[in-house]
């Protein structure tokens, strides 16, 4: 069985978004600062080009997961990537209501009114023995607050937004400790940290 993860890249003061949903640029500037293509299967998000530490770690992480597990926020902002998410897995997506233009659940997205441990244990079905990777601020805290969470990694880049929102915010019980990290790996304009959820 697979792990459950998630990830996000962050700004030296913490932060994976700025104010206003602002500063993404400034945040994922690295996906286009080196000379490794990593392929995108959606038709709105071209292919980040990046370093050769960064794209042998992403590569391999891409490669062990089986499905995704993103709120309707993320999916709406992105306007559902086109149609398939940049990994090229299936994406359950935690929603109150279904999309009016997805009456049934396909290979690209399912969707789940029936809470983070549902959609979670769906994903694990579609994933079999891959790992599951939740995205969102607000989907990564329902993860950890309901246990469900293995690993989180974070891709921190040299910025400050000086406000914004978090990973974990407005998170429940604290503190929450994690063990590493147990992977460090510097990237042209990132270094990659993963933690282990201490239990």
């Amino acid at each position: 069985m697979g792990k459950v993860t998630t990830g996000a890249t962050m700004s030296l003061d913490g932060y994976i978004a700025g104010p206003g949903e602002s500063g993404f640029d400034l945040l994922f500037q690295w996906y286009g600062n080196g000379d490794v293509e990593i392929p995108s299967a959606s038709p709105d998000v071209p292919p980040p080009h990046i370093s050769a530490a960064s794209a042998e770690l992403i590569k391999l992480e891409w490669e062990n997961t089986g499905a995704l597990v993103v709120g309707r926020h993320l999916y709406d902002m992105t306007n559902a990537w086109g149609g398939r998410h940049p990994m090229n897995v299936t994406t359950v997506v935690l929603t109150h209501r279904r999309p009016d233009d997805r009456p049934e659940d396909d290979e690209n997205f399912v969707f789940v009114t029936d809470g983070i441990e549902a959609a979670v244990a769906r994903a694990k079905e579609l994933a079999g023995d891959k790992h599951v990777v939740v995205n969102g601020g607000q989907i990564a805290r329902q993860c950890l607050e309901a246990g469900l969470l293995d690993e989180v990694g974070i891709e921190l880049v040299p910025v400050v937004l000086g406000g914004g929102k978090t990973l974990f915010g407005e998170l429940g019980p604290t503190p929450v400790q994690f063990e590493g990290p147990i992977a460090v790996v510097e990237g042209i304009g990132v270094t990659h940290l993963r933690y282990r959820v201490k239990r």
